[in-house]
């Protein structure tokens, strides 16, 4: 394992989830799901015996009550004693009915602990090679749980499958499946060759399961993947200052920002254009009929209108679920907001107060803006899709 390493600023813990269902059924019968704070991050897989609805809800029961009850920061004995007595065992192939994989990391000190019941080994990598975890072996309630730990540094990587990954291509192009050993040999590819993204790894091996059933999959099959690499974040400005005698010092905050930096609203780019010496050059290819085009700004990466851009961005963005996979392209102002946004691991809004009587609703307090309101509810929507978003008014 390696050392034990301070966590730098810009680390970020990218996690993604890929699944595949078996032919002929609706749901899947695996379950991941995963919580991220301020200090910890908790990712669980289970899979749940046999397939189709009757497995997606036992899956999804274990992930519920692990999620819940880790996060509570109950003792990991508690937890999973509730687990197992709530799960019954299979009279006739004597095995619980849905197993688990836990990756628990603390963001504060890098340390990691996984905890494996009856899914196929995890898998870790550091330096871009395949390490297995030194698991020991707990028993609970006569359930033998492996649990393994270490401490990860930028360009580590840990994942967990359902055994639909492990056999893959059993009895069509190989004897026993895909095996644990050639899915490690995947990744290290994989790692040596491919953008460092955890959704690119994920990909990469559930494509290669998917191509080893040759289309018909034969059991669900899922990957989650946690991979520690540098942050990517984003700044949005939006609305000018209270304080008209701060623009200068919002605008030179918003340009030495060290990452994407996107303006939504006229105003505001008219504040960073006249601090900058420039004209905002409009791309009218990007005007549709509800939203005006786009602007072009030197050391900005995008620049929008304002309200209407920043509402109809969190319609697309509500609609794909967070998911940049299903964002639909249309080359406007809003989808591009969008795409800044779920592409960013981070964002920060500058939210000017200064409000617009054009734009503001007669029912609402003078000091409650709609774009206040707007911002409000795009960060509730960003935060349920695991988002980190920090707010400040200006």
């Amino acid at each position: 394992m390696p050392p034990k390493a301070v966590m730098e600023a810009d680390n970020f813990l990218d996690i993604a989830v890929s699944h595949l269902h078996k032919c002929g059924e609706e749901l899947c019968g695996d379950k991941t799901k995963y919580l991220k704070t301020a200090n910890k991050a908790i990712v669980v897989l289970s899979d749940g015996l046999g397939s189709g609805v009757k497995a997606n809800i036992l899956a999804t029961l274990t992930t519920e009550i692990l999620i819940t009850m880790l996060n509570a920061d109950l003792p990991l004995e508690e937890v999973l004693k509730t687990v197992i007595a709530t799960l019954p065992t299979c009279k006739v192939r004597k095995i619980a009915y849905s197993t688990f994989t836990i990756v628990q990391v603390d963001l504060t000190t890098n340390h990691f602990c996984v905890i494996n019941f009856d899914n196929p080994p995890p898998f870790y990598f550091h330096e871009g090679r395949s390490i297995p975890l030194k698991m020991q072996t707990q028993e609970i309630l006569g359930r033998k749980l492996q649990l393994g730990e270490g401490y990860l540094q930028r360009g580590d990587f840990l994942g967990a499958i359902s055994d639909g990954v492990l056999y893959a291509g059993m009895g069509i192009t190989m004897n026993f499946g895909w095996g644990w050993e050639n899915i490690a040999r995947h990744i290290e590819q994989v790692l040596c060759h491919k953008t460092h993204t955890a959704r690119t790894i994920v990909k990469a091996v559930i494509g290669h399961t998917h191509h080893l059933y040759q289309g018909a999959i034969g059991d669900d099959a899922s990957f989650v993947g946690v991979y520690i690499r540098k942050r990517n974040p984003l700044m949005i400005f939006t609305g000018p200052p209270l304080q008209a005698d701060q623009d200068e010092q919002y605008v030179d905050r918003f340009l030495t920002f060290a990452g994407r930096k996107v303006i939504c609203g006229g105003t505001t780019g008219n504040i960073v254009a006249n601090f900058l010496g420039e004209i905002i050059d409009m791309d009218l290819s990007t005007m549709r009929r509800e939203l005006p085009p786009i602007g072009m700004l030197s050391s900005v990466d995008l620049v929008t209108e304002g309200i209407l851009t920043l509402s109809k961005a969190t319609e697309y963005i509500r609609h794909c679920k967070c998911n940049l996979n299903h964002l639909q392209f249309d080359n406007n102002g809003a989808y591009l907001l969008a795409k800044e946004i779920l592409e960013a691991d981070s964002i920060h809004f500058l939210v000017g107060q200064s409000i617009n009587e054009f734009y503001q609703n007669p029912l609402l307090p003078k000091n409650i803006s709609i774009r206040r309101s707007l911002i409000e509810h795009l960060v509730n929507v960003l935060q349920t899709g695991q988002k980190e978003v920090e707010v400040e008014y200006c």
